[in-house]
């Protein structure tokens, strides 16, 4: 992080579609106080009343009437009708479209907050030809704002999970770009990870893998089976029945960057599938601390070479614009590098639990049916694990 940050004003933030608060802890490890949290569902708001106890609740966006005088308005809205695990309805989807009420408040303030942030996956920017991204910057310059956005990868902030999410950022006073596009420090080299432990995802096998070294692939609310499910890693050279295992939901709130048990109040009674729902749809805490401590400290240059985007052009990787025009800026999805939590130092692969035989050889079947490429250690590990977790006769 940036040492100048403590010397920074404090700021405060509203928080919209919270969450677990993944955003607002990470701000508040930066300095920035939380005066309203909204979310709407009861597991998710149960986590916030237990983390954040004196931070006032809101539970329905459509029903907020109005906002604290706070200088930082963020609004991780739902993905599901953006996501490429979702029904990519679109940006005006049942879900995602609530982001209007976001909106609806802002014009509502008397005086606009110094900056609002969004928080969405990567499939905002290709999605529905790229119109969901220009709803977001119609409304924005609407409002007389400058933006900025960038995809960035949550392993920058240290974390074994490879989780590409766009950060957008507005000001109707500052410059977005001397926060997005202050730092860059260059995607690291294939050796920079380690090789005795990949993550992938085994309910795919057709289409898609997830394939990530030395990290998990992206955590999330649902998969193409329709539930919440964690990815499997591969092990090479653990013992037969040992080399394809999966992270607890504790690991998971690790690999997201909460504290261990974070999300044990949204829990109903046994069954564990609202906590990983929880963890999946959730803002890594580094990615927010790294964002936060720009809000408060901007950085005093922009990085990366910028050239103007022609109109009706695809979203790039990272960009800004006002009053029209869109300017592409080329940075990598790592600004910083925090230190690296290799996989094993973050799940515990002798004691995480073994993929089941039942999903090992549905994934297994699968691979033979696919185009994709695998590893032939892998296929032979995967062999192996699920004929030595077969149920005896």
């Amino acid at each position: 992080m940036h040492d100048e940050r403590s010397a920074a004003d404090p700021l405060t933030v509203a928080g919209l579609f919270a969450g677990i608060g993944g955003v607002e802890l990470g701000f508040a490890r930066a300095g920035i106080h939380s005066e309203l949290l909204c979310e709407v569902w009861d597991p998710a708001k149960a986590v916030l009343a237990e983390q954040f106890p004196d931070v006032p609740l809101a539970d329905d966006v459509r029903t907020l009437d109005t906002l604290p005088p706070v200088d930082v308005v963020a609004a991780g809205f739902p993905c599901q009708d953006l996501s490429q695990a979702g029904r990519t309805a679109g940006i005006h989807g049942e879900h995602s479209g609530l982001v209007g009420h976001v909106f609806r408040l802002l014009e509502s303030q008397p005086r606009l907050p110094k900056w609002i942030v969004f928080e969405n996956v990567r499939n905002m920017l290709p999605l529905d030809k790229g119109k969901a991204m220009a709803y977001l910057v119609r409304e924005l310059e609407d409002l007389g704002l400058r933006w900025a956005y960038r995809l960035v990868d949550s392993r920058f902030s240290g974390v074994p999970q490879r989780r590409q999410r766009v950060l957008l950022v507005a000001s109707p006073t500052e410059d977005p770009r001397y926060v997005l596009f202050a730092d860059d420090a260059g995607e690291p080299e294939a050796d920079f990870y380690g090789s005795d432990a990949f993550g992938f995802y085994w309910t795919e096998g057709l289409r898609g893998l997830g394939w990530a070294p030395d990290a998990v692939p992206t955590l999330k609310g649902g998969s193409t089976l329709g539930i919440p499910s964690p990815p499997a890693v591969w092990v090479p050279g653990a013992p037969v029945g040992r080399q394809i295992v999966t992270p607890t939901i504790e690991d998971a709130e690790r690999l997201q960057g909460f504290p261990t048990g974070w999300t044990e109040a949204g829990q109903h009674g046994r069954a564990k599938g609202p906590r990983w729902k929880l963890v999946g749809n959730a803002v890594t805490v580094g990615v927010a601390e790294w964002l936060g401590s720009r809000l408060r400290q901007p950085g005093t240059a922009i990085v990366g070479e910028t050239q103007r985007l022609a109109p009706g052009a695809s979203w790039p990787t990272a960009a800004s614009g006002e009053a029209g025009t869109v300017w592409r800026h080329h940075v990598s999805m790592w600004p910083v590098r925090q230190d690296y939590q290799h996989l094993p130092s973050v799940v515990d692969l002798t004691a995480a639990p073994r993929l089941s035989h039942k999903a090992a050889a549905g994934f297994f079947s699968r691979t033979a049916r696919a185009k994709l490429r695998f590893k032939e250690e892998f296929l032979v590990d995967m062999k192996a694990h699920v004929e030595a977790t077969a149920p005896e006769e």
